[in-house]
């Protein structure tokens, strides 16, 4: 138990990072590289802040490299893929189809999103 708790406390500090730099990225590409789109801004970031994480989480949070690094990164995104889209389905659901505030919504969807990401990272991606 107690090295699964150390875990979860890895897979905290890695998220807390890789939002960091997801964060830093966007920030630097509308201030400093000024692009004229947030979207695209932000889809650049992504790219930056998702990498990060699968990086701390192979390397850092589950340290599980027996497996490919590619078949790992496939399985990785497929899951961060899979959560995106149910993140926005219930998001949709919760405020468009119930009228819901859309950040109360945001921050349970999120939370359901932490739980699943973890729990599809440490049985299929990184298989305990």
């Amino acid at each position: 138990m107690r090295s699964q708790a150390a875990e979860i406390i890895r897979y905290v500090i890695n998220g807390l990072v890789a939002t960091v730099i997801h964060y830093g990225v966007l920030t630097a590409n509308l201030s400093l590289l000024e692009f004229k789109s947030a979207g695209l801004a932000n889809f650049v970031a992504a790219i930056f802040g998702i990498t990060a994480s699968f990086l701390g989480s192979r390397y850092f949070v589950f340290n599980r490299t027996a497996e490919n690094l590619l078949q790992q990164a496939v399985k990785f995104s497929g899951l961060y893929g899979a959560i995106a889209i149910l993140h926005g389905l219930l998001l949709w659901v919760w405020t468009d189809w119930n009228g819901f505030d859309y950040r109360i919504g945001f921050l349970l969807i999120t939370a359901i999103q932490v739980s699943v990401s973890y729990l599809g990272n440490r049985f299929f991606v990184f298989k305990a």
